[in-house]
């Protein structure tokens, strides 16, 4: 887990030092500018199943699998509700439950795919899995 300390600008200082990795920054730039931007709805948690299965835990009461949308697009997950129903229920008398538009970003790494996602008791979970391709997996190189 990176330190709350961490900041931006650590990150560009080391930039001198890594090679192909200006995706890498530009994703931590858009991240840091959309999150910036929203609001703690919905809470979620973002959970390392093992080495390479990846889930994140949405708490979404109160929505259906008709309002919700997951998309995945250009290396960021993307899941945002698509209805907003203002209806007023003379029966409640406090609505702490709340059927707001929201939309939530996360930056994937170019390795993770998303495989599904499911909506069950409230909670959205979006299963996500980290392919390591053969030539990026530890290989002993012959010397001649």
């Amino acid at each position: 887990m990176v330190s709350k300390t961490f900041v931006y600008n650590d990150l560009v200082s080391l930039m001198p030092h890594m090679i192909g990795f200006d995706r890498v920054l530009q994703q931590v730039q858009n991240y840091h500018s959309n999150n910036t931007r929203t609001t703690p709805f919905p809470p979620y948690n973002i959970r390392k199943v093992d080495e390479f299965n990846y889930q994140v835990e949405m708490a979404v009461a109160g929505y259906g699998k008709d309002d919700i949308e997951v998309k995945v697009e250009d290396g960021t997950l993307t899941v945002r509700s698509t209805n907003e129903t203002n209806d007023v229920d003379e029966n409640v008398i406090h609505q702490g439950i709340a059927k707001r538009k929201f939309t939530r970003e996360f930056a994937l790494a170019d390795d993770v795919v998303v495989k599904d996602a499911s909506l069950k008791d409230g909670l959205l979970v979006v299963h996500m899995e980290k392919i390591v391709p053969e030539e990026k997996k530890p290989r002993v190189i012959e010397v001649k």
